[in-house]
């Protein structure tokens, strides 16, 4: 990914996303030293399922559309993300690659972080590392549920929709 249009991030952005609310001032300080600014156009591909994972974004504004490649289906849609969404948890858990490609379905402005440099900063403050370990997990449990209604739908036969 190239630095074009990147730029360096305060500890008062980091702190200004919903997702980090409640995180101590010294703990969001360190954790900006891992950020950049990024702007993303429209149409590009953030990254691909399968690849390695190094990074996740704290969308601004935009959109991101997540994607799974299905046999005989193609590549199909399995969630869209807004602002204030968080992009990105396979950087933090083995093996540390994609589970889902993403693509700016709109332009995005983001806080990308360096997932390498954030799990060191976990593996010395495990106090960050169990916070942000429970951040990322409730955020997979939520998207876990919103995928489930979104199968139940699908497979209800008509006039059973939840």
């Amino acid at each position: 990914m190239s630095a074009e249009g990147m730029g360096r991030v305060t500890a008062a952005e980091v702190a200004r996303h919903p997702f980090f609310h409640g995180v101590a001032g010294s703990r969001v300080a360190r954790l900006a030293t891992a950020a950049a600014v990024e702007e993303i156009p429209a149409g590009r591909r953030i990254f691909e399922e399968h690849e390695v994972a190094e990074y996740f974004w704290l969308l601004r504004s935009g959109t991101v559309a997540l994607d799974m490649s299905v046999p005989g289906r193609g590549t199909v849609i399995v969630e869209t993300l807004a602002a204030s969404s968080v992009l990105g948890w396979s950087w933090l858990f083995p093996p540390h690659r994609w589970r889902f490609g993403a693509v700016a379905t709109g332009p995005v402005d983001a806080l990308r972080f360096d997932g390498r440099l954030v799990r060191t900063f976990c593996a010395a403050d495990h106090d960050l590392g169990y916070d942000l370990a429970m951040r990322f997990g409730t955020l997979m449990l939520d998207r876990l549920a919103a995928t489930r209604i979104r199968l139940l739908d699908l497979y209800a036969r008509p006039g059973e929709r939840p």
